[in-house]
């Protein structure tokens, strides 16, 4: 597995944290499908539309389905979300420690203004007002150690830049 951006233990969970735009998905597409959760597919599937934001409930308990099924079994996962709410990072902390796995967290600290650009190229854009609010919770790296995760990496130090996400 040495083609993967950065090599992820068994059992692990890998949360990926950053704005729309940030280049998640493009960084989540290079490791296998089945360990990839994201919540746009499961609010697509419960709708028929990744952007349906009121089916964020039930894509998150799909997630969280998937999650402990994969964690239960001690195979990675990574969630590829924005996750920049420290509630929704303490809830996936939580499913980790029950399961007894380890943790990771790449957060993706590209500027706001090339998250706005490769945001405007993708086929579903974020309104630039959300993706600027939300580039806004960016947590530091010291922030994401004390919540508990037991690696963090930043995106700028472990991959050349990525491309747009088409």
């Amino acid at each position: 597995m040495s083609h993967l951006p950065l090599p992820l233990p068994e059992g692990v969970l890998c949360t990926l944290i950053g704005a729309p735009g940030s280049g998640k998905s493009t960084f989540a597409a290079r490791y296998p499908s089945t360990w990839r959760l994201n919540l746009d597919t499961y609010r697509g599937l419960a709708t028929d539309s990744e952007a349906d934001q009121t089916a964020t409930p039930v894509a998150a308990e799909i997630q969280n389905l998937l999650l402990d099924a994969r964690l239960s079994r001690n195979l990675r996962v990574v969630v590829d979300s924005t996750n920049l709410h420290a509630h929704v990072r303490a809830g996936l902390l939580a499913r980790a420690r029950y399961w007894q796995r380890p943790t990771c967290a790449v957060l993706f600290d590209v500027p706001l203004d090339t998250a706005q650009a490769r945001n405007a190229d993708r086929g579903r854009i974020v309104p630039p007002d959300v993706v600027r609010d939300l580039h806004q919770l960016l947590p530091s790296t010291d922030q994401l150690a004390v919540e508990g995760f037991a690696r963090v990496y930043r995106i700028s130090e472990i991959v050349s830049p990525l491309p747009v996400e088409q």
